[in-house]
């Protein structure tokens, strides 16, 4: 396996930026799961835990000059981390109609429904012009054709349907307290959701300012969408 040095902005993105990310919501994950195992408190952890995998892969893959080894792992880094809001499609179900209808069945179902076309993006990696390649930094510069079909699996499998039950449960908060700290969850929310667009946006034009720019930015709109969620309902998840 081969290595090359990294260039400061690109590890500036990595280490420095997502470095910092991977820290803040595996400390998230942490409180959630440290104040109970409930299965509200595990499926909101699993949010946080599956952005924290796709970084961690990001970190293996960042320093490897191996261009197939490099594609196979930004595949999975993309999987983990698009794949996460799922959960928190998941957890604003179970609030609008408890445990007992959102059964690990059906749960399983809605994981499999986006999961599945999420996964075959992996389809588009190794086909010329549709895919994925590298820019002389070894970061990766993304086809038009996998933009756009990646945009209509996140958008329709996972951000419309997030944004629509959470509004659907700030309606249903009869509670005035936890209707206002919900309203911190969607914004969080849709911090999260423009940080993932810039993201794609940046990795489709491979512009060096972009990047840069994204990864400062970025940073921000992470953190702070991270940890809005977290401040929406994780502190008051018991109620």
């Amino acid at each position: 396996m081969v290595f090359f040095e990294l260039t400061a902005t690109r590890a500036f993105t990595v280490y420095g930026a997502q470095g910092i990310l991977f820290a803040f919501l595996l400390f998230l994950a942490y409180k959630i799961l440290n104040r109970d195992r409930k299965r509200l408190n595990i499926i909101l952890s699993l949010y946080y835990l599956s952005v924290v995998i796709g970084l961690l892969v990001n970190f293996v893959y960042a320093p490897i000059e191996d261009d197939t080894i490099v594609r196979v792992l930004n595949f999975f880094a993309n999987f983990f981390i698009f794949f996460a809001a799922i959960f928190l499609v998941i957890f604003e179900l179970i609030l609008l109609k408890s445990e007992k209808v959102i059964t690990f069945p059906r749960q399983l179902l809605i994981i499999l429904l986006y999961g599945i076309p999420l996964f075959c993006m992996i389809l588009f990696v190794f086909v010329d012009g549709w895919g994925v390649t590298l820019n002389e930094d070894g970061a990766p510069i993304w086809s038009f054709p996998f933009f756009i079909y990646l945009v209509l699996v996140v958008t329709l499998g996972m951000v419309i349907p997030t944004l629509y039950f959470a509004l659907q449960v700030s309606k249903k908060f009869e509670d005035e307290f936890l209707r206002k700290r919900w309203k911190f969850f969607i914004i969080g929310v849709c911090a999260l959701f423009i940080f993932m667009y810039g993201i794609f946006i940046s990795n489709t034009l491979d512009i060096p300012i972009v990047r840069t720019a994204m990864g400062g930015l970025g940073l921000i709109l992470a953190i702070a969408g991270g940890y809005l969620i977290y401040y929406g309902v994780g502190k008051s998840i018991e109620k």
